[in-house]
């Protein structure tokens, strides 16, 4: 029987509101470095991306939570212990920051205060893209709590990798080189997070190799280091490559969240993913305890040893 209660969150609606979030907040970094580099064209099409993407996850999120009203019900109060109270609020920071810098970039109109904008949504970019590991991971769920440490950093690669791969597929060759330089950096992050993750979490990685769950995943890591690698060798000089490993990267990132969302699912379902550990832990905790009391036991059989030598010398 099952020890925890199956996640009721919908596949579409929260893995679509992970990957968004990684990409809106990936676009708001790689749009602040193109405004600041003269770029316009991949400005403006980050910026809008970015706004498109956070809407995009808003929606999801409310569509999620049953009823608008829920979304303000949060913010009634702030909590810094909570990832669903502080994600709230960068949400609710970053939101309109994003829409100013993309209206401005648009319009042409108060330039200085796009500018500002910009460079605020470049600043919550990373919490934005990261929060959302942080809350699934702040879970009993297995396979996603087990995670905790290297989740972060595999979103917030995978965000990465998916803003390059946006500005790729949307802009010229010419305009796309900090997108093909921050989509090989994002996917060097997530690869190596992620192997450095699935290794650490022992048993409860195991959901994410197998099944529907494994085959996204395998297929991530593939559309990712295959979009990557093509839009570093052939994507500067050929616009049908970089629009090809665009694609790749925005598949490659929608593929690890929802493999992500159904490895932590199965997790639930199968309790030898909480029983196994659970028993590891405790097993590991009374071997500690047990050389802990050796090493007591040692040092005092030592002590007494050298006040016997010391009595014995004194007669």
């Amino acid at each position: 029987m099952p020890i925890l209660n199956r996640p009721t969150w919908k596949a579409l609606d929260i893995a679509g509101y992970l990957f968004l979030g990684g990409l809106a907040g990936g676009s708001s970094l790689l749009a602040a470095g193109a405004h600041a580099t003269g770029r316009r064209a991949l400005a403006r099409s980050a910026k809008i991306g970015a706004l498109g993407a956070i809407s995009a996850s808003t929606v999801a999120l409310i569509h999620d939570l049953g009823r608008p009203e829920r979304f303000y019900n949060m913010l009634r109060v702030a909590k810094p212990t909570s990832p669903m109270s502080v994600g709230s609020w960068i949400l609710a920071g970053y939101g309109p920051l994003t829409g100013v810098a993309a209206v401005t970039e648009a319009t042409g109109r108060f330039r200085r205060t796009g500018a500002a904008a910009t460079a605020g949504a470049a600043l919550l970019g990373p919490a934005v893209a990261s929060y959302t590991a942080v809350l699934i991971a702040d879970t009993a769920v297995p396979s996603w709590h087990e995670g905790y440490r290297e989740l972060p950093f595999v979103f917030t690669g995978s965000g990465t990798a998916a803003a390059g791969g946006l500005g790729m597929l949307t802009v010229s060759v010419a305009q796309a080189g900090p997108a093909r330089r921050a989509a090989a950096l994002g996917a060097a992050l997530e690869l190596g997070a992620g192997e450095v993750m699935t290794r650490r979490m022992g048993l409860a990685a195991e959901p994410l190799r197998q099944g529907r769950a494994g085959a996204l995943v395998r297929a991530s890591k593939i559309l990712t280091a295959t979009g990557a690698a093509v839009g570093l060798l052939a994507g500067r000089r050929s616009r049908a490559a970089a629009a090809l490993s665009g694609a790749a990267l925005l598949a490659g990132s929608t593929a690890l969240r929802f493999g992500v969302f159904r490895a932590g699912v199965a997790s639930a379902e199968d309790p030898r993913y909480t029983v196994v550990p659970q028993r590891e832990r405790l097993r590991q905790r009374e071997e500690r305890r047990r050389r802990e009391r050796s090493a007591e036991e040692h040092e005092e059989t030592g002590r007494l040893a050298g006040e016997d030598r010391g009595t014995s010398e004194g007669r």
